[in-house]
């Protein structure tokens, strides 16, 4: 197995792969990104995601963790945000997923990054036992919160129904 940087030609692969995630996290009917979007965010002019990529002789790419950079204020370094880790179901149970995340963990660290993080729905618990095994902490002291479609855009332009 070659765990590799993502480049613009992968573009499919980083589709299906990201869009495999969603049906697996039973979110499929909110995907709708294509590889346009996926050009603006990895490969655009201001690119502010990154990803790597698992390969197996013979095989498209199997696997992937697409990630940013966040910034850990309190103790002045940066960190990386990982927003997708998906393995194929047929690749499971082979390292793959541990080998991305040990690759990110790398990443982090030539950075000067102290942290990744990431979310994990509650009800995954394959995914969760993993993490653990891996020695990741559960962050229970803080709750997810977001403002998105219809509400952001109301309480952006200021929509007295909204504060």
């Amino acid at each position: 197995m070659k765990i590799r940087r993502a480049v613009r030609a992968d573009q499919p692969d980083i589709v299906r792969l990201v869009r495999g995630l969603a049906e697996y996290e039973r979110l499929g009917h909110e995907f709708t990104a294509d590889a346009a979007d996926f050009e603006a965010l990895m490969f655009g002019v201001s690119p502010v995601a990154e990803a790597i990529l698992a390969e197996i002789p013979g095989h498209p790419p199997v696997g992937i963790a697409l990630f940013y950079r966040t910034v850990n204020t309190f103790k002045g370094q940066i960190g990386l945000f990982l927003e997708d880790l998906f393995v194929e179901p047929d690749q499971r149970g082979k390292g793959i997923g541990k080998q991305l995340l040990r690759h990110l963990g790398q990443i982090a660290l030539d950075r000067g990054g102290n942290i990744i993080e990431w979310r994990v729905l509650n009800w995954n618990e394959p995914s969760i036992r993993f993490y653990e095994k891996l020695g990741a902490e559960a962050v229970t002291q803080w709750h997810v919160r977001q403002l998105r479609g219809a509400a952001l855009i109301s309480f952006a332009r200021g929509d007295s129904t909204h504060g």
